[in-house]
């Protein structure tokens, strides 16, 4: 009985630690720690690429936080998404603590605790895990994950970054901030891969890449604050790319100085509407911030250990 039951455990547990190989566990005390224990902060490339929003992350990318990335990208253990996407939701939370993105509270239709697609946590306004949003109440937010290539997505039978994002709005809508994966960006071209290409290399492979299709544009309408999400970060060109493709969206949406705008877009909607209200929102301006450039923050897993210490606050 005790080889038959040591059978299926392996058929449900992994044969070993994502981060340091411990058997029997799908990630060990001090890998999880490594990966979820310090406080994110905020990070920035050397050099930085024009057009970076603000990115926090939770943990350097090095040693057991890189083994257990790769374990979940390039091996297939999907189980890691879980703790991996506890992370995430750490560094989107310390994005929204700090104003990253703050811009965007109240400007476009929909935002609110009863924003439409939401799943709002318990313990109302002043609960657990509730960012600091416009008034001091909870701001809903919209996780948009850097798309990877399709050739990538078919070769590793997942897209890790979208995986890992679906686990960081449910760890996010569990501790008491309304959150919801929106899956607006997609690539309009085929890129090289970016592993040996330098910096100023991988931005001009990605430039113009990324696009948000017809449609996107009223997804992201009740979502609140938005954060581009990713793995990882090492250059910034991903981040970069997928930050311009979505200026381009949130500029036709709310105007160059970030107000909301009473052009009829293809749904036919000619004026902001409050959610539940009935009546039109009214136009706000944002603070401390300039049109989309403040709509948009970003938030991953793991950065590279230099982007740390390039911290300039």
């Amino acid at each position: 009985m005790r080889g038959w039951w040591q059978d299926l455990t392996d058929l449900v547990l992994p044969a070993e630690c994502g981060g340091c190989g411990r058997p029997r566990t799908v990630l060990c005390p001090e890998c999880r720690a490594a990966l979820t224990g310090a406080v994110p902060s905020r990070v920035r490339p050397e050099p930085e690429p024009p057009g970076l929003p603000v990115v926090h992350a939770a943990a350097p990318y090095e040693d057991e936080v890189r083994a257990v990335l790769l374990a979940h990208k390039e091996r297939g253990a999907l189980m890691l998404a879980r703790p991996l996407g506890a992370a995430l939701a750490g560094a989107v939370r310390a994005g929204l603590a700090t104003g990253g993105g703050s811009g965007l509270a109240g400007l476009v239709p929909g935002v609110g605790s009863g924003a439409a697609g939401f799943v709002p946590g318990g313990g109302g306004p002043g609960g657990p895990g509730a960012p600091v949003g416009v008034g001091g109440s909870r701001t809903p937010v919209s996780l948009v994950p850097v798309p990877s290539a399709p050739w990538a997505v078919r070769a590793r039978g997942h897209d890790p970054a979208r995986r890992i994002a679906l686990a960081a709005a449910g760890e996010l809508r569990r501790t008491g901030t309304p959150a919801r994966v929106v899956a607006v960006l997609r690539q309009r071209r085929a890129v090289a891969d970016q592993s040996g290409l330098n910096s100023r290399q991988r931005l001009d492979n990605l430039a113009g890449a990324l696009e948000v299709p017809a449609g996107g544009a009223r997804l992201l309408a009740g979502g609140g604050r938005v954060v581009i999400v990713d793995d990882l970060m090492t250059t910034g060109a991903s981040l970069t790319e997928a930050a311009r493709a979505l200026k381009a969206v949130l500029v036709a949406r709310t105007g160059p100085y970030g107000r909301v705008t009473p052009k009829v877009t293809g749904e036919g909607m000619s004026q902001a509407t409050a959610t539940g209200v009935g009546r039109p929102e009214a136009v706000r301006e944002m603070r401390g911030t300039n049109g989309a450039e403040g709509m948009l923050a970003a938030a991953v897993v793991a950065a590279t250990p230099a982007s740390f210490e390039i911290n300039r606050n």
